[in-house]
């Protein structure tokens, strides 16, 4: 297994590590037609060290990056983590009041956004530095001055590139990641700097064989960890090049960046896997050839969505699982080896274990091969615990171990299937009802494009309600016909009480369905 030097640096490993291996004039960023060097990239990196030392950030405080998919995101990720500081990452789409929140939860010491976010806060940014970064389309230019005295760019110009920068210990913490928020407001989950360098060795190069040679684009956004994964830091720790554009990414933006960018790597979700082939299904022009693979994480992949993608584009899928607390994938399907349905085996440097949903600790006895528990995952990515929340910290880290709140079965190939979070069952007519398996059978169905199940309450009963997007025009002939399929596919109990049809599933900023938002009455 990997290990790190007492005294270690994620800028380091990421970025400057390629300078020291020659490789500071290979293309590290795209945007548009522009192209940026590791030697352009570490440059900027090292001026914006200097500007903290300006603003009085110190180390282990934090920088809070709220940025879209710029150029600029990258030398104020590894700015912040070269000057010894914690970086947080928010979502520049979110209402002014949330963000303002987090800035007061994490007690940012700078902050690193956009002129109209920075309006939009406030008196939320009285005593805090600020940084501006103007808004940009991919073909603008994403350094241009904002005629502000926080423009980011024109501060760096007139910055000298930092020379001393400080030693931080691997322990010492680097960035933390926000769980998503299903259950309250979201936590940060506090990481150290060799935890995103171990999955980065296990999973990104170990498991899916990241290369120098390829090229990276994104759906999911680089503030979502999984994004800032797989979209910035496992490319920067094999040299190859991350592909970013800023616009909202539709299944015609993000067919475009592909085509145009040649990306060999395309980060995915299940929910624009399925747009994508709507669109050319609809003759938009969905030219993936290019692609070497293409991952797949946020919310299951439906076996009949990864079928007709298949079908259709021929691009491998490597749907995983992972989280804020672990970082990033710790369970994955992989080159050469994809169960359909399943996520997979687990990553190499990874413990996974079933536990009963009642066991306290990771030494209970597993629950048997093909029965359902909540897992368990043990590796050296695990979070430090929640920051400002000790007792669910406590619920949640038992040491090496992590419990993640995930329903999963083990079959007897040791694969792992996903049963849905162990807060969502649903017990219908006292029996325990999986919505994620019951959405999985939806999807199967021909006319069915995504399909979200929730309880609702009856007098005092739990029954089940479907909300399903389809190809055609829903009505009571098809309602009933859903059900059907239900019931002779899975055991009768888990058919959908209520189908409801909708032309659309909300979703939250992370892009996946949020069911919290769909009505109960």
């Amino acid at each position: 297994m990997p290990t790190f030097p007492d005294d270690f640096n994620l800028a380091d490993y990421f970025l400057f590590d390629r300078l020291a291996e020659g490789a500071g004039g290979r293309t590290a960023l795209r945007f548009g037609d522009r192209r940026w060097t590791y030697d352009q990239v570490a440059d900027r990196t090292l001026r914006f060290v200097t500007l903290l030392r300006r603003a009085g950030v110190q180390a282990e405080q934090r920088v809070y990056i709220v940025l879209p998919d710029v150029p600029p995101f990258a030398w104020a990720f590894f700015g912040t983590l070269k000057a010894g500081a914690v970086v947080a990452m928010g979502n520049p789409l979110t209402p002014p009041q949330d963000l303002a929140a987090v800035i007061d939860y994490i007690g940012a010491a700078a902050v690193v956004t956009t002129p109209a976010v920075a309006a939009a806060l406030g008196d939320a940014l009285v005593d805090t530095p600020v940084f501006v970064v103007p808004d940009a389309g991919t073909f603008d230019d994403p350094e241009a001055p904002a005629g502000d005295p926080r423009c980011l760019h024109t501060l760096l110009e007139a910055a000298p590139p930092a020379t001393d920068t400080p030693l931080t210990a691997r322990d010492a913490p680097a960035i933390w990641l926000f769980t998503s928020g299903s259950t309250g407001r979201p936590k940060a989950a506090m990481h150290c700097h060799r935890d995103f360098a171990f999955n980065t060795e296990v999973y990104a190069k170990g498991t899916i064989g990241y290369r120098p040679d390829d090229v990276c684009v994104s759906v999911p956004r680089l503030f979502f960890g999984y994004a800032t994964g797989t979209n910035l830091m496992f490319p920067f720790a094999v040299g190859a090049c991350a592909a970013l554009f800023s616009e909202k990414p539709t299944p015609e933006r993000v067919a475009w960046a592909v085509q145009h960018y040649g990306a060999t790597a395309l980060t995915n979700v299940p929910t624009l896997m399925a747009k994508l082939l709507e669109a050319d299904a609809a003759g938009a022009t969905v030219d993936l050839a290019s692609l070497r693979f293409s991952l797949s994480a946020g919310e299951a992949l439906p076996p009949a969505l990864l079928q007709r993608w298949m079908d259709r584009f021929d691009v491998p899928v490597y749907d995983g699982i992972g989280s804020a607390e672990m970082f990033h994938i710790y369970l994955t399907n992989r080159p050469g080896d994809v169960k359909p349905g399943s996520l997979g085996r687990p990553v190499e440097g990874y413990d996974l274990a079933v536990l009963p949903a009642d066991a306290e600790g990771p030494g209970a006895p597993p629950v048997a091969p093909g029965e359902s528990g909540v897992l368990w995952v043990k590796g050296d990515s695990v979070a430090l615990g929640y920051w400002l929340n000790r007792d669910a910290s406590w619920a949640t880290f038992h040491g090496h171990w992590c419990r993640s709140g995930d329903l999963f079965r083990v079959d007897a190939d040791g694969y792992f299937w996903f049963e849905g979070r162990a807060d969502q069952l649903l017990k219908v007519a006292g029996q325990w009802v999986s919505p994620v398996e019951v959405e999985n059978c939806l999807m199967e169905h021909p006319t069915v494009v995504e399909a979200a199940v929730v309880g609702v309450d009856r007098e005092g009963l739990t029954l089940t309600r479907a909300f399903v997007r389809t190809r055609a025009p829903g009505d009571d002939a098809l309602a009933a016909a859903l059900q059907d399929w239900v019931k002779k596919r899975l055991a009768r109990y888990k058919y959908p009480r209520e189908v409801v049809f909708v032309d659309a599933l909300p979703r939250n900023d992370r892009g996946k369905i949020d069911k919290k938002a769909l009505p109960r009455d």
